[in-house]
């Protein structure tokens, strides 16, 4: 075999860190050490504490990373993967076999997956199927999958797919254990004897997977293996293999059912903390930072730790910043294998996100003390139906609302309030199929489309309010009484997701609506009994009312914000609050509120979304209320406009040299959008569609005419942006026609679709929110 040099890159790569962590040997801080001009044989080995940085890591198990795609947050984008990276995060997975750490890493990747499975293929037909092997998609493992159970060959899906003999027939195992236990086991698990569990746990087999196979459930399979004996043992990364003695206190452990005894022994009663998981649109950094946090508040308040988590991209997998680091799936099923390993005194959820959020029920269910708001009050929160019951008791003011039983009921209730309405599944993160519906003809398969992602829960119907204002509130709560809060403003009108706003704090509201808003965050929390941290949203309507959306009783995504914009640690507070809840509640300590009334801020902070569309081929970059933005980036300064540009800039915009285009779809925005055209003529070139063009002559300012590349009419606009004759792009669009947007594909592209992604591929700034075209032209 021959081997081929492609690029070196004499730098710390993004694979440097999954090599240190799939090694446990920290490169970056080795080569800092080197660059020091400490001779390698002096560089303690960090995990062994006895060898040194000279001796090459030696490895008793596999290792297998797994990108996380979110492709189908995107409409119009090519689904083919390639030599252009465009994956949101990875997992690491750890096991004594290539088939356990790889049917690890796919549960890792997307928790509805249950493992190497035929079912997660979209395709039916073999052609079908050997198309997405030959042409690679984020589907195409599955696809593999499935060739096999169909009776191909490992030498046809080699051909196919170039893998390696080697991998496949190791993924073929898997299939044919599958294929054995169905025929098998079918409806009788308690045929199924200690060996047979042994051999599917030790080729990476879940509990639900069984289940699925055998038409059990995850809770019965669990409860014959552990009769039969059939438990993981945890492991040791030591970096030598077990060739040195590592140090005693080693504490980077994972679980495997390929192996005879544990390597430690449990710790004193610790804190158990769940992390957020792989990196996705939704979940990213910011909920890694609450994790850190919270881990590092618990050790300073004198509590022994344990991280459970799957990332190697995040600083929670950094084996010394828990007690004991569990590099491990975030499932009910791993999770309740760890703790009852650990015994740990309590559970922390509230740091990781949804993912984590999604087990107090089932934790609470199987003895595990969660720890802070109790799970039956986050389901209050969580669930749609029981939450918008919850403030009407309350007296909390919402949209008028629906819980879904029927599409007849569905349609009778979008009639009474009049469209536009949105629809919410529960237990979702990153807005997923939550939609807005503007017309009756959409409501139907908006309707199943959230039924499906959120089957065991209700999916309410509210009445959607555009040319609203939006705000996030961020509190820690003691018993329901307020420690401590921040209100964020969105810049843009609702509609768009939080993670994708532009929010500024403080906000630009009035007292009177900050005390509003503090007085119904008050309410809620006593109504859901908050102990810990939670995250409200609401709307401002043009009339002055407040209206809550939902309440999520977790850490959110804004945390870090508020936190570093105002300078108070929301974490230290949230721990110590879930700590208090290890004690009677005769003996819990009084914990100090900080008075953010007193609190003068001497900046103006505004935290700004990054996009990931230059890499995502045909993607619309159209904004709505599912997430779709990668990252985030903050800035501070004394003058709002200051602090607004510097935050755009930082986020990649460019100022127009010479040429401004606008394309506005409909007259309401044409009049919205006016003044500010007016503003950009002042010093800019404009050119636009010809009705927006006629709109803006018709009231006296001069503009160029473009036309779209589907007319016969020159010049184009496509052909303009390609020749580099414009500079910037303001694209409004008529958000009524957005489901239309949502399903089309290539061969029905709209021209409001072309200009937009024709802009992104010659990067040329564009803006298709009113409110940030307004303050850009500002």
């Amino acid at each position: 075999m021959d081997y081929i040099v492609i690029e070196v890159n004499a730098r710390l790569s993004r694979s440097s860190a999954l090599a240190s962590k799939a090694t446990g040997y920290p490169l970056a801080a080795v080569a800092a050490k080197l660059a020091l001009g400490i001779e390698l044989p002096d560089v303690i080995n960090s995990v062994t504490k006895g060898t040194t940085a000279c001796f090459e890591p030696s490895l008793d198990y596999v290792v297998v990373k797994m990108p996380r795609w979110d492709l189908s947050k995107f409409n119009m984008v090519s689904h083919k993967i390639g030599s252009v990276m465009k994956s949101v995060g990875e997992v690491m997975a750890i096991g004594r076999s290539f088939q356990e750490a790889f049917q690890k890493a796919i549960r890792m990747a997307d928790t509805s997956y249950t493992g190497f499975d035929e079912d997660l293929c979209p395709h039916v037909g073999l052609e079908a199927i050997k198309e997405d092997i030959v042409n690679p998609t984020p589907k195409r493992i599955f696809s593999i999958c499935k060739a096999f159970k169909m009776g191909c060959t490992v030498a046809e899906v080699h051909a196919w797919s170039k893998i390696d003999a080697w991998f496949l027939e190791k993924l073929k195992d898997i299939v044919n254990l599958a294929t054995f236990v169905e025929a098998e086991h079918k409806n009788n698990l308690n045929s199924m004897t200690r060996s047979t569990l042994w051999e599917l746990k030790a080729l990476g087999f879940s509990d639900e997977q069984i289940a699925s196979r055998i038409q059990s459930t995850h809770q019965a399979v669990r409860a014959r293996r552990k009769a039969c004996g059939v438990v993981p043992f945890v492991k040791q990364i030591d970096t030598v293999a077990g060739e040195f003695p590592a140090d005693t206190n080693a504490n980077y452990l994972y679980l495997t059912y390929n192996a005879s005894f544990d390597d430690i022994t449990p710790a004193s009663s610790p804190i158990a903390v769940l992390g957020s998981g792989v990196y996705r649109i939704g979940s990213s950094v910011e909920f890694d930072f609450c994790g850190v946090m919270a881990l590092r508040n618990l050790r300073d308040l004198g509590y022994e730790t344990v991280m459970i988590n799957s990332n190697p991209e995040t600083v929670s997998t950094d084996y010394d910043e828990s007690g004991r680091l569990y590099f491990e799936e975030l499932s009910l099923e791993r999770v309740m294998d760890i703790c009852e390993k650990e015994n740990p005194a309590g559970v922390v959820i509230s740091v990781g996100g949804q993912l984590s959020q999604n087990l107090a029920l089932p934790l609470e269910a199987m003895g595990v003390k969660v720890l802070g708001t109790s799970p039956k009050d986050i389901d209050n929160a969580e669930d749609r139906s029981k939450f918008s019951a919850l403030c009407d008791t309350h007296n909390v003011d919402q949209p008028a609302w629906s819980s879904l039983t029927s599409f007849a009921e569905a349609t009778e209730f979008c009639k009474k309030v009049g469209y536009p309405v949105l629809i919410r599944p529960s237990y979702v993160l990153s807005g997923s199929a939550m939609n807005v519906v503007w017309r009756e003809e959409d409501l139907v398969n908006l309707l199943k489309q959230a039924a499906a992602v959120s089957k065991e829960y209700p999916v309410v119907i509210s009445k959607y309010h555009d040319n609203s204002i939006e705000l996030d509130v961020d509190v820690v709560a003691n018993d329901g009484e307020l420690l401590t809060w921040a209100i964020s403003q969105h810049l843009e009108n609702a509609g768009v997701h939080s993670g994708d706003a532009t929010m500024v704090l403080p906000p630009l509201l009035p007292k009177e609506d900050l005390f509003r808003l503090k007085a119904a965050t008050v309410a809620l929390a006593k109504a859901l009994n908050v102990k810990g941290p939670m995250n409200v949203q609401y709307l401002k309507l043009p009339d002055g009312s407040l209206k809550v959306i939902e309440a999520n009783v977790r850490c959110s995504r804004s945390v870090p914000f508020v936190s570093k914009s105002t300078g108070v640690d929301f974490s230290y507070k949230m721990t110590q609050v879930l700590t208090s809840t290890l004690l009677p509640a005769a003996d819990r300590p009084a914990i100090a509120a900080v008075d953010m009334r007193d609190l003068v801020l001497p900046h103006i902070s505004i935290k700004a979304p990054m996009f990931s569309y230059v890499r995502l081929a045909g993607a619309d970059p159209i904004l709505g209320v599912e997430m779709s933005s990668t990252g985030e980036v903050g800035c501070f300064g004394h003058d709002f406009d200051e602090v607004f540009l510097k935050a755009m800039l930082c986020s990649g915009f460019k100022m127009p040299k010479k040429t401004v285009f606008l394309t506005v779809e409909t007259a309401s925005l044409r009049d919205a959008f006016f003044e500010s055209a007016r503003t950009m003529a002042a010093k800019y070139e404009l050119y636009a569609t010809p009705d927006t063009a006629r709109h803006l002559s018709e009231h006296g300012v001069a503009c160029g005419v473009l036309h779209p590349p589907k007319s016969s009419a020159t010049p184009n606009y496509s052909e303009a942006i390609k020749k580099g004759l414009l500079h910037m792009v303001v694209s409004l669009r008529d958000e009524t026609l957005d489901w239309e947007l949502k399903t089309a594909d290539q061969s029905a592209v709209t021209n409001g679709y072309l200009i937009r992604r024709s802009a992104i591929d010659f990067a040329v700034p564009l803006f298709t929110n009113l409110q940030i075209a307004r303050h850009i032209a500002r």
